[in-house]
């Protein structure tokens, strides 16, 4: 909702810039509308214009690819827990204690990052109500901690599950990195005054638009659609920024598929 009410706030602020130039322009003096000025702020429009709609296409893709670098990571983030799963399985039934602390992170997490979906069934987890949607949770963190202890106190029998083991904490020190990417992305966020200033210069070109635009309700509706355009640019941005809600938010698929492969 929040979004929503940004791009609102953002559709009228634009359309308030280019009534108030519209209100100004016929009680200016002559001399500030003749042909000349007028040619003048058509040349400054495309100029402002431009220089806009190269900044709204930066930022477009910028948060596009840190969109998509969210989801490549939350799917090697759910690879990587199936892999370490795999070896802990193939260690043999000692290492059952690890891998049911990484079935109940694996559950916790899926839990607490989409509530709004139906919860993992069937496996005991931590009550996931006060974790973060997003970002590091201590909850998390000690589960996940759980599972290289109990990885810590596996005494292997024989040399092949010696060699298994040292390749299962290779693994386990791979999905740590994986999940500091997948904590990183989440926190990486628009910088907010960029946003402001963004908008401001959109309030001046409207504005200016105003103040050129011949009173009728053609210009009346072009401006609108123009402000409707632009604050739907901003709402995809907006929804991009936030890869775990909204519109555009990263499914738990991967993650499930985990889990469903560590219980199978």
């Amino acid at each position: 909702m929040s979004e929503i009410a940004s791009v609102v706030v953002v559709f009228l602020v634009l359309c308030t810039s280019a009534g108030f130039g519209l209100y100004i322009r016929p009680r200016l003096p002559e001399r500030h509308r003749a042909r000349e000025t007028i040619e003048l702020m058509q040349v400054t429009i495309g100029l402002l214009a431009t220089f806009a709609a190269i900044v709204l296409g930066l930022i477009t893709a910028s948060a596009k690819q840190r969109y998509d670098d969210a989801a490549h990571d939350r799917r090697q983030y759910s690879l990587q827990l199936t892999s370490l799963d795999r070896c802990l399985r193939g260690y043999g039934p000692d290492s059952a204690p690890a891998r049911r602390e990484l079935r109940s992170y694996t559950a916790a997490v899926i839990a607490s990052t989409w509530p709004n979906e139906p919860a993992p069934a069937g496996i005991q987890y931590p009550d996931t109500a006060h974790m973060p949607r997003i970002g590091a949770s201590p909850v998390l963190g000690l589960l996940m901690n759980d599972v290289g202890a109990e990885m810590s106190r596996l005494a292997p029998a024989t040399t092949a599950q010696a060699r298994l083991l040292d390749l299962c904490l290779d693994q386990y020190k791979d999905v740590l990195h994986a999940r500091a990417s997948v904590i990183e992305d989440a926190d990486a966020a628009l910088f907010s005054p960029f946003y402001v200033i963004l908008v401001f210069w959109l309030m001046i070109i409207f504005l200016c638009f105003g103040l050129v635009a011949p009173p009728n309700s053609l210009s009346l509706i072009t401006i609108m659609l123009s402000s409707s355009l632009l604050s739907s640019v901003i709402f995809v941005i907006l929804e991009l920024d936030r890869p775990y809600s909204g519109y555009f938010g990263i499914p738990s698929t991967a993650m499930r598929d985990a889990l469903s492969a560590m219980l199978s």
